[in-house]
């Protein structure tokens, strides 16, 4: 059964720096793609990045890029998020989930090509 444990959210202030993890357990697959997403209060899910599990190609949100990294630990199955130049409004519920198939890295997928999901780490941006 495919699990996903995120961690590492927290309160920070306006310009501090945050990593979340994303651990992946429970399968055994030679092409998947891990994105993460948020969702603020009262907005829709906003996903915000994705890298494939081959070749570590990566996409980002035009809101996030430049701010945020997003890398893998392969041995570990592990995905991270780090989180730079935080702004008050970065401050939602950070979801990792995970999408079954061959990811090229030219796009971002939307939430419904996902097939397994986290249960969200709040991060909160705040002076």
């Amino acid at each position: 059964q495919v699990q996903l444990v995120e961690s590492g959210g927290g309160l920070v202030q306006p310009g501090g720096s945050l990593r979340l993890s994303c651990a992946a357990s429970g399968f055994t697959l030679d092409y998947y793609a891990i994105g993460w997403f948020r969702q603020a209060p009262g907005k829709e899910r906003e996903g915000i990045s994705c890298i494939s599990s081959h070749d570590g190609s990566t996409y980002y949100a035009d809101s996030v890029k430049g701010r945020f990294t997003i890398s893998r630990d392969n041995a570990k199955n592990t995905v991270y998020l780090q989180m730079n130049s935080l702004k008050p409004e970065d401050t939602a519920v950070y979801y990792c989930a995970l999408g079954v198939g061959y990811y090229t890295g030219t796009y971002l997928p939307e939430a419904s090509i996902f097939d397994y999901w986290g249960q969200g780490t709040q991060v909160t941006v705040s002076s």
